[in-house]
């Protein structure tokens, strides 16, 4: 009988083995911000809060850190809210019968490795023989032509851009599923009392989806303040810093300066602030509840 009322324990021991395989390196990092070390040395000198000081007086974290809270602002408009609007018209009755080739051309872009996509984006924004500036040339614009990664002013705009294209397409995709289940009636309902497609939309829809909109919030900010590899491919963090992130500084502080401490202080601060974010957002969609 004892060991019977064991088995069912025995079943979570995989899952209390992958929370320790995530939480382990969690604490090990806070741990190792105390303390000033290099990859190459034994030695740890410990210093307490230094490395946080250190680093809210560094002008480049900050730059980082607002190039961040960008990507996240232009993400929540363009993937949320962009990625809902692009649903709702693959969902629409005039739509629905081509819905499968245009959710395969949306998606497409999902699938395909962002590091592949980035290399593509490097030759559509080359100042000389990229697609852009041709396109920006053949309508007359060529006034507008510029080097958008060589630019400081344009440098991170272009790579949110790339972001944007490469992610709405999984968004959406969430939204579709999340619309399918709203029932029918309510459409037909607001469409006997004279409601247009834009009053449905945003009476019926956007309500409706509310706790998918939690779920493709929560993805997008912690996308947001993790990005990694659309900036580090396509400019590198530059020119200078106008590109930085906090994940590239991240990177460059610990395997090009070898300052490991102070990464693990960068890495600390990214995870407290996708933690807030998250705790926000479920305070303020208030998901799992009903409406109060």
């Amino acid at each position: 009988m004892k060991l019977n009322r064991l088995i069912p324990y025995l079943y979570l021991l995989p899952a209390l083995a992958f929370l320790l395989l995530v939480y382990i390196p969690i604490f090990q990092n806070i741990f190792d911000s105390l303390y000033e070390w290099s990859t190459f040395s034994p030695e740890k000198a410990f210093v307490g809060l230094d490395n946080y000081i250190t680093l809210f007086k560094d002008p480049v974290f900050y730059e980082a850190l607002k190039n961040n809270v960008l990507y996240a602002v232009v993400s929540i408009v363009f993937q949320v809210f962009g990625g809902l609007v692009v649903a709702a018209i693959l969902e629409d009755k005039l739509i629905r019968r081509f819905s499968p080739l245009f959710r395969t051309v949306y998606f497409l872009p999902v699938v395909v490795s962002m590091t592949v996509i980035a290399l593509l984006f490097t030759f559509f924004y080359n100042p000389e023989v990229g697609l852009l500036n041709q396109f920006l040339k053949m309508i007359g614009l060529e006034s507008l032509a510029k080097p958008w990664l060589g630019d400081s002013n344009t440098a991170i705009y272009a790579v949110i851009a790339v972001s944007q294209w490469q992610s709405i397409g999984y968004i959406a995709m969430l939204y579709i599923v999340a619309i399918q289940k709203i029932p029918p009636e309510l459409y037909e309902a607001a469409e006997i009392d004279g409601a247009n497609k834009i009053r449905r939309f945003f009476h019926i829809t956007v309500p409706q989806t509310k706790e998918m909109t939690f779920v493709a919030v929560i993805l997008t900010l912690t996308g947001a303040f993790t990005v990694f590899n659309e900036p580090y491919i396509l400019t590198g963090g530059g020119p200078g810093t106008s590109s930085e992130v906090l994940s590239t500084y991240l990177y460059k502080t610990a395997f090009s300066q070898d300052m490991m401490g102070y990464a693990s202080a960068i890495a600390t601060i990214i995870l407290i602030i996708t933690l807030l974010l998250s705790l926000f957002q479920m305070k303020a969609f208030k998901t799992g509840k009903g409406d109060e």
